[in-house]
């Protein structure tokens, strides 16, 4: 009878934390759409959230930091589909790339900090942790799966292995950035599939070039 009498216990607070952390961000992306940067305060962040400006400042030092987080949380949405083939892989996470881009939340928020970021060291340190280095996993499973259907060599060395995982996620990244928001091109089909395929024969050549055929 006595267990019957005690209180219910308090519910965790990390549940709680998770959700008003994914209102804050929602908000943010969408007082950027709104508002744009020059105009988007924490205030007015914490108002369309629901939660006190104070618990803002508990989790970012300031906007740049949140709207990092805000637009981080829509490049985690990537994933890489398999397709059968590591072209036809590429195509579809660069395809999806492409359409994040697009969207005026992800647009307005990359092109926001990373203009910020020229003259913000911790800034632009903070835009690799959260968006850059996450995003990389793509490049990691991609070519271990094109390891296993033997489209790709092994690549025995650890540290040759991460540069060329990086060399990749910068071309790839590159590409795609300066097509959709410096360039204003069509990021289609077409333009994938010729862009793969240039990729592609480079990835060729640099194994070639490092494979066991290379002589001392």
């Amino acid at each position: 009878m006595c267990s019957r009498s005690r209180p219910k216990p308090l519910r965790p607070g990390r549940p709680r934390s998770a959700e008003a952390d994914t209102a804050i961000l929602e908000a943010t992306r969408a007082a950027l759409v709104e508002l744009g940067w020059s105009k988007l305060t924490l205030g007015d962040v914490a108002a369309r959230a629901g939660v006190a400006k104070t618990t803002l400042y508990r989790r970012w030092a300031g906007k740049s930091e949140l709207v990092v987080d805000a637009v981080a949380v829509l490049f985690d949405e990537l994933e890489l589909p398999d397709r059968g083939s590591l072209a036809a892989d590429i195509e579809g996470v660069v395809l999806q790339f492409a359409a994040l881009l697009q969207r005026p939340e992800a647009r307005t928020a990359l092109m926001a900090v990373v203009a910020e970021s020229t003259r913000d060291e911790p800034l632009r340190e903070r835009i690799r942790v959260s968006i850059v280095d996450r995003q990389k996993r793509l490049v990691l499973e991609g070519r271990a799966r094109a390891q296993d259907r033997g489209e790709l060599p092994a690549e025995p060395d650890p540290e040759a292995a991460a540069r060329t995982a990086d060399l990749i996620f910068d071309v790839i990244a590159g590409a795609v950035v300066h097509r959709a928001l410096v360039s204003g091109g069509p990021v289609d089909e077409d333009w994938v599939r010729r862009f793969t395929a240039v990729l592609l024969g480079g990835l060729r050549a640099a194994a070639q070039t490092d494979g066991p055929t290379r002589n001392p």
